[in-house]
């Protein structure tokens, strides 16, 4: 970092009146952390950075290689507007680094840094649009519940949506702090809700989505509500996603777009879209991480099952919306809102430029809707399902030398042993279903 950035982060604390600075980053489940360090320290944090113990984040290093180097992202400087204003406090975004100033191959945003690299060097730069759904639930005693604070619907007003304040204080937070917000709404189930923001960069839309949820949990707390980015709290009702528009652009034309291509589609596009339907499995175990994803992911509630493609059918895997020009762009359905955006995008941008690579040709567009064929119907399409559990996408996963090599080795070593942790937890575990199915049977 010049000297020059340098001092002008400096000035701009200063005059911020910034008390504190956050060191942000993220581990490799996509959970935020955060060393906080006084103002007095933001000269050293900038020109050497600050050393911590990494050795108890989630697959990052072993006891005896823990020393890592937080380096803060200036791009990424933010005032934390629900903060007192005594005392205020900021963050920045930091990429980590070992010994010799190396990038650390554990990082999740450096694996994205690196993909986006790659794509640069095809002359590409990569555009996602996530659309983050959530809910917003009762605390009771401290403790967050599953109890609705409002019953409202699709697009609905207060008095049914009874969150509108809260959801209007997390959007002018966001704003504050960069985001140009392009529209919130409450969502199809009770008490869920949605806020879209601006396309961007992948890099950029990644850092906002792990700001995004930070920002929603602690101002819902404030009004004594709980947010939560879990995919299917509850059973019976719609789950939450992220959807992720991506798109490809050189010298900053959308290169998606032909005007003379069937569906006006460029040959780029399709193999784009080839590329992340061949591959979409392998990146259901990053977009899709936990155990309970896999419950949102059943036919009958508006997420995508079969691996397909559509310009108009929501019941396919990736939706290219009708917009054209400069907006065209594949929507791709399966991610929810516990992934790690860093290793979401991407897989999704190794995928695409993979089949850009290899020519991968999508098959024929399904536009009728999926859900309503039969299991032979599908099958004499083609059309295959995306993995039913958090086990079966890991082999997926490891199957795939596309996404794993994108990943690095000491990612998917994380990764696999917390899907050990996680089936073998769950597996043991005795849930109410079975008790209130076997024990009186039984």
């Amino acid at each position: 970092m010049s000297g020059d950035v340098v001092s002008g982060m400096l000035e701009r604390i200063d005059a911020d009146l910034i008390k504190f600075i956050r060191l942000q980053f993220t581990d490799i489940l996509g959970i935020p952390k955060n060393v906080a360090i006084p103002v007095e320290q933001a000269e050293k944090a900038l020109t050497e950075g600050i050393w911590f113990d990494g050795s108890s984040i989630e697959g990052f290093t072993r006891i005896e290689e823990s020393d890592m180097l937080l380096k803060p992202d200036p791009a990424t400087y933010a005032i934390l507007p629900w903060r007192p204003q005594d005392g205020r406090v900021a963050r920045f975004i930091c990429d980590l680094q070992t010994y010799g100033g190396k990038p650390f191959e554990g990082d999740p945003r450096y694996v994205l840094k690196k993909t986006l690299a790659e794509a640069a060097k095809m002359g590409f730069s990569f555009n996602t649009g996530p659309e983050l759904e959530f809910f917003l639930f009762q605390m009771q005693n401290g403790r967050p519940t599953t109890e609705f604070v409002d019953r409202g619907a699709y697009f609905d007003l207060a008095p049914n949506d009874a969150a509108e304040d809260v959801r209007r204080e997390i959007v002018l937070a966001l704003s504050d702090m960069g985001f140009e917000i392009e529209a919130s709404h409450h969502e199809v189930a009770e008490s869920q809700h949605e806020i879209d923001f601006k396309y961007s960069d992948a890099l950029d839309t990644a850092d906002k989505v792990i700001t995004f949820k930070f920002a929603a949990k602690a101002i819902a707390l404030k009004s004594g509500m709980h947010a939560t980015f879990m995919p299917k709290p509850i059973g019976g009702i719609n789950g939450s996603g992220m959807h992720t528009h991506g798109s490809l652009s050189k010298d900053g034309k959308n290169i998606f777009f032909d005007p003379n291509g069937d569906k006006q589609l460029s040959d780029t596009a399709r193999y784009y879209i080839g590329g992340l339907l061949h591959h979409a499995r392998a990146i259901t175990r990053v977009a899709n991480p936990t155990i309970n994803s896999y419950k949102r992911l059943v036919p009958g509630y508006e997420a995508p099952v079969y691996v397909s493609w559509s310009t108009a059918n929501r019941s396919a895997l990736i939706r290219v919306p009708a917009a054209r020009g400069n907006s065209t762009r594949a929507e791709f359905r399966s991610p929810d809102p516990t992934c790690n955006p860093y290793l979401t995008f991407a897989s999704m941008l190794a995928a695409g430029l993979d089949g850009i690579k290899n020519k991968i040709e999508p098959p024929e567009s399904t536009d009728v809707n999926i859900f309503h064929m039969t299991a032979t119907e599908r099958k004499n399409l083609g059309i295959t399902m995306l993995p039913g559990s958090l086990y079966e996408a890991h082999e997926a996963l490891l199957a795939d030398p596309v996404i794993t090599n994108t990943l690095g080795n000491h990612v998917v070593s994380g990764l696999s042993a917390i899907t050990t942790a996680e089936h073998d937890s769950f597996r043991m575990a005795v849930h109410p279903w079975e008790i209130e199915r076997y024990l009186n049977t039984f």
